[in-house]
Order: structure tokens, then sequence, then C-alpha cells
């Protein structure tokens, strides 16, 4: 599990977004341990929680392989990759930071972060958006963000409460209806 873990965080550059794509291939494509709607949950519930969301998430997934320890081994092999790779680039990045070469790098590789970001999003797009009501509150929720510059948490808030409320409204409903024979 460590090792999983240790290689999405070590050849993940962008940070947590950037490494949402590369979980889900590992971690429910190819080792199962998470199924796609799962995932989708465990990606909602870690960004709505302080913190970075590939940390969260691999949190989660730990602690749903191994308890304690798997919360651990996870967040340890996500988290060391990056604890080392930028104590190995500040030293290196205070000395060459100024030189035209080294900001055109950086500029390439978060436009590529921007591309692994984007990806992320119409996978799980594929994945959440399946009618309706969930078109609606992801439009929604994407208006809030961008247009009205609502706090994510608050919408992200709101948006749980519509669903649960769309839920219980459809069940009520659906209880209302009579019996087919």
């Amino acid at each position: 599990m460590f090792l999983s873990f240790f290689k999405i965080g070590a050849f993940t550059i962008g940070g947590g977004y950037a490494m949402l794509p590369l979980m889900e291939q590992e971690f429910v494509q190819h080792r199962k341990w998470v199924d796609p709607v799962e995932m989708v949950d465990v990606f909602a519930v870690a960004q709505s929680l302080p913190g970075v969301i590939a940390i969260n998430a691999s949190i989660y997934i730990g602690y749903k392989i191994d308890r304690i320890r798997g919360a651990v081994v996870a967040a340890l092999g996500v988290i060391l990759p990056s604890f080392l790779i930028i104590l190995g680039i500040a030293a290196v990045l205070l000395k060459f930071q100024e030189y035209s070469l080294v900001q055109k790098a950086f500029a390439g590789v978060r436009a590529g972060v921007t591309a692994l970001i984007l990806l992320s999003g119409v996978k799980l797009g594929k994945v959440i958006l399946k009618n309706r009501t969930a078109w609606i509150i992801g439009v929604g929720a994407f208006l809030l963000l961008v247009v009205g510059k609502i706090q994510a948490v608050v919408v992200i808030l709101a948006s749980g409460l519509i669903g649960l409320g769309t839920f219980v409204v459809q069940k009520r409903i659906r209880q209302r209806e009579p019996k087919k024979l």
C-alpha cells in the first residue's frame, strides 16, 4: 500500500487535484480497492474537509484497507515524495529561480497540470452527472463558485442539502403513488 501511494505522490506534479486521476486509475481500475462511485464520494468528502485533497483521500482509502495503520501508511506514502522533492527543489531553486529557462519550465508544468485537473473533472462528471438533478446541482454549484464567488465549503454543504432534500421529496412522491398489481 505504501508503494502505491508513494508512486502517486512521486510522479504527480501539481498537488492534490493532479493526483486524482492517478488515484482513480490505481485504486479503482488497477487494485479495485474502491469502486468508482465510492471514489467520487471519497473525492467529495476529501475536498470538503480542511487540508490537502490527496492526503485526505489517501487517509480515507488507507483507513478502509487497514484502519489506523493503513491511514498512517497511506498518508506517509503520499506525503513523503512531495516533502523530499520540495526539499531538494528549494535548495536548487533558490540559486536558479531568476533564470528565464527555469521560469518557462514551470510555466509548462503548470499548463500540463491544468490538463490533468480538467481530465479529472471530466471523468468525475461522467460518473456523477447521470440525471437531471445532478446536472442542475452541478451547474448551479459551478455558477455559484465562478459567478457568485461563493466559498467552496458553502457550495458543497448547500449541494449536499439539496441532494438530500431531493431524495426525501422523491421518496415521498413514490410512497404516495398507487402500487401496481
